[in-house]
């Protein structure tokens, strides 16, 4: 079996990290945008121990994970960043643990994640802040609520009084990202919703250009992902 690609020295990670900031923030002089205003939100699925130590040496301090176990095993013994969010699909009888390790939720897209959310929010007293995955490119292996029904989750999410602030999207790879960016700022705006999750390595200076509060790297800090084992 392939050998996975070498994860590249610390010194790297932070020459990344420095190069990632500087491209946002020329996107956002680009854009006519706050400087600032977009937060890099660095994806350690996957990442083993030492690339992470790295990318908190060298100021990260939002972080994104795709499965609760892994962010578990990630962060009870290391030092909690300023920001975890959780950008994986959440399964319903995860809810309690990801209530308790995210401070963000960005992958509400169903009734039933939104009903268990309300039971736990209701049992803790609080709720981490959430995001509503919308599945731009309506595209039927991936998660996230249809453009069309987006509007309302979101009244119900509101309804349930759950802390609902914005919303997330992964466009098709096969297709450009603009529209896809375009109509999810579109959502948000009709729905009073001022936090947009989206662009990634690839794209993420479109995603600026459309409006995005948040883009989340991982390949263009860690280099691509080798052959899943």
């Amino acid at each position: 079996m392939a050998a996975s690609s070498p994860m590249p020295p610390p010194a790297s990670i932070a020459a990344r990290l420095d190069q990632a900031r500087a491209r946002i923030a020329a996107a956002e002089r680009a854009a006519g945008r706050t400087p600032g205003s977009v937060v890099l939100t660095v994806v350690t699925k996957t990442q083993p121990p030492e690339t992470v130590d790295a990318a908190i040496a060298a100021g990260a301090s939002v972080f994104g994970e795709n499965r609760v176990q892994e962010a578990q095993g990630r962060w009870t013994d290391r030092r909690r960043p300023a920001e975890l969010r959780l950008i994986g699909p959440l399964q319903s009888n995860k809810t309690g643990a990801a209530c308790a390790q995210f401070d963000v939720i960005e992958t509400l897209d169903r009734d039933g994640l939104l009903t268990a959310l309300a039971s736990e929010a209701q049992r803790r007293g609080a709720c981490p802040r959430l995001l509503i995955q919308v599945n731009t490119g309506e595209e039927p292996q991936k998660a996230g609520v249809a453009p069309r029904d987006a509007d309302a989750l979101i009244a119900r999410a509101r309804a349930a009084d759950l802390p609902v602030e914005g919303l997330m999207c992964i466009p098709p790879a096969e297709e450009a990202p603009g529209p896809h960016f375009a109509l999810l700022a579109l959502i948000a705006a009709r729905n009073g919703l001022n936090v947009l999750s989206m662009g990634m390595s690839d794209d993420f200076e479109t995603a600026v250009r459309f409006g995005a509060t948040h883009v989340r790297l991982g390949s263009a800090l860690f280099g691509p992902r080798g052959p899943v084992r």
